[in-house]
């Protein structure tokens, strides 16, 4: 699930930055936990692998994922 800002960034994605960006939530839905912590938000974790970051948290069961944040850059390089 995508709130603001998140869906109004994946809205402006192009269908490629759209593809990778999928892969990397796919990545995330296989173990959220794994994920690093935000720096400033405990409760916030933040993705970021190839060119892609994603904030996000997990309800209480893990199941579902409320993305608040994505970025995505033009070339697949990390940033």
């Amino acid at each position: 699930m995508f709130i603001e800002p998140a869906e109004t960034q994946a809205a402006v994605l192009t269908v490629e930055q759209s593809a990778r960006l999928d892969a990397a939530l796919g990545v995330i839905a296989e173990a959220p936990a794994g994920v690093k912590q935000h720096a400033t938000a405990s409760a916030l974790r933040d993705y970021q692998h190839d060119g892609i970051r994603v904030i996000f948290y997990a309800t209480a069961l893990g199941s579902i994922l409320i993305v608040t944040y994505v970025e995505v850059d033009e070339t697949g390089e990390s940033a």
